[in-house]
């Protein structure tokens, strides 16, 4: 499963197989989240941090990985466990939520949802808020123990060139005209720019399987070396590549530490609006 509407969680909220999550997260203003939820949320769903549930301590980039097993005892811990439908949504079109749906999915759960349109969508389609907190028991939670569809910055670097390599941030930062966080401003050598915003209609929701097809085909089978997707800190990027799942195409790779990772590493940035090529000396 990728996607459930809004009108199809209203029908399921009260089933007892249903975990909702709510990723709500903000740059640079890590207390909103949890301010947000307090103030009204889905009922009866669970608060997903980014930064403590989906993320190990800042190392390799802001927002790194965390071992497989971790997350599968914090996701239990939670509640959620193999037979739930974990439904993910967040107040920016999915960008965030699609970080917990990667994570499940790519450690083999197979009941897992971002809800489209997020929390504006529900609210429009009559469904109420709740400032109730629900604890769950603890669940029991399956997942594999190893991470898959990933890609580490030293491979990346080893196939640079040979790949097709994915930006999912704000045109304006890959081509480096503001940087509001990493110590470097651009992007990745040969990454071309897909912003994750052109996913969505204007009413916040995906675009249909066959206009998302349209406009993510020919980079999804550009390079006989695959697709890798990044963004700032390996959460966008999430949503490209649920774009190209709902799109049927094949599934980029996740460069997880993402652009945090690459410009603290003190590697080779281009802040320009083409991609430029592998460079030499790299």
């Amino acid at each position: 499963m990728t996607l459930i509407t809004p009108e199809e969680l209203l029908r399921r909220i009260d089933d007892d197989d249903v975990r909702v999550a709510d990723v709500r997260w903000y740059l640079n203003d890590p207390d909103r989240a949890g301010a947000e939820f307090a103030a009204g949320h889905v009922p009866g769903a669970i608060f997903v941090d980014l930064d403590h549930d989906l993320s190990a301590p800042p190392g390799p980039g802001r927002h790194p990985l965390p071992e497989p097993a971790v997350f599968a005892r914090r996701m239990s811990d939670l509640g959620i466990g193999s037979e739930h439908l974990v439904v993910a949504y967040d107040d920016t079109g999915g960008t965030t939520a699609a970080r917990l749906w990667w994570m499940l999915d790519a450690l083999g759960h197979r009941h897992a949802a971002v809800l489209d349109g997020g929390i504006q969508a529900w609210i429009a389609a009559g469904g109420p808020l709740s400032t109730d907190v629900i604890v769950y028991p603890p669940a029991e939670l399956e997942l594999e123990d190893r991470w898959t569809g990933a890609i580490g910055r030293d491979e990346l670097i080893e196939r640079l060139g040979q790949l097709v390599l994915l930006d999912g941030r704000a045109p304006e930062r890959y081509r480096g005209d503001v940087e509001p966080i990493d110590p470097a401003a651009g992007h990745i050598p040969t990454a071309l720019s897909l912003p994750v915003g052109g996913n969505l209609g204007e009413d916040g929701r995906f675009l249909p399987a066959a206009v998302l097809r349209q406009r993510l085909h020919d980079v999804g089978h550009a390079a006989p070396g695959g697709v890798v997707a990044y963004c700032g800190s390996g959460v966008n990027a999430c949503h490209n590549i649920l774009a190209m799942r709902l799109a049927g195409l094949p599934a980029p790779l996740l460069y997880a530490g993402s652009f945090s990772d690459w410009s603290r590493a003190g590697l080779p940035v281009y802040a320009t609006p083409e991609p430029g090529s592998r460079p030499p000396d790299l």
